[in-house]
C-alpha cells in the first residue's frame, strides 16, 4: 500500500512524461472525481455570488472577483486554466478583456460541471 506522499510523488512523475493534451485529461479526470466527491460531501451546492465586473479590469482583479464569486469551487479546480491565460496575457499579449471573458467561461463551466455531478 502506497502512502499518500509516495503515490503524489508518482503521480507527479506520470504527469511530467505526459503530453500536453494528456497531461490537460489527467487535470479534467482528477476535478471531475474531487467535484464528485465534494458533491457527494454537501446536500447542496451554493449558487454563485453576482459581482459585477468593473469597466476597466485587470486579469488578477478579474480572478480574485470570479474566485470569490464562485468560492464553492476548489481553487485547485481552475489553477490550471486561470494560469495559462494568465500566461497568455502577460507573456502573448492577449487582452484583458478578452482572457477574462476566457476566465468567466472557465469558472462557470467548473460550477456548471460541479452542479451537473449532483443531478
Amino acid at each position: 500500500m502506497q502512502t499518500k506522499r509516495e503515490g503524489e510523488t508518482q503521480l507527479l512523475k506520470l504527469f511530467r512524461e505526459l503530453s500536453e493534451g494528456d497531461r490537460k485529461t489527467l487535470l479534467d479526470l482528477g476535478e471531475f472525481l474531487l467535484s464528485r466527491e465534494v458533491a457527494e460531501d454537501s446536500d447542496e451546492i451554493a449558487a454563485p455570488t453576482h459581482i459585477a465586473r468593473p469597466a476597466s479590469e485587470s486579469v488578477v482583479a478579474a480572478i480574485k472577483r470570479l474566485s470569490e464569486s464562485y468560492s464553492m469551487l476548489d481553487k485547485s479546480t481552475v489553477l490550471n486554466e486561470t494560469s495559462s491565460l494568465m500566461a497568455q496575457h502577460i507573456m502573448q499579449g492577449r487582452s484583458a478583456p478578452d482572457v477574462i471573458d476566457e476566465l468567466e467561461r472557465v469558472f462557470r463551466e467548473k460550477y456548471e460541471k460541479l452542479t451537473a455531478c449532483r443531478s
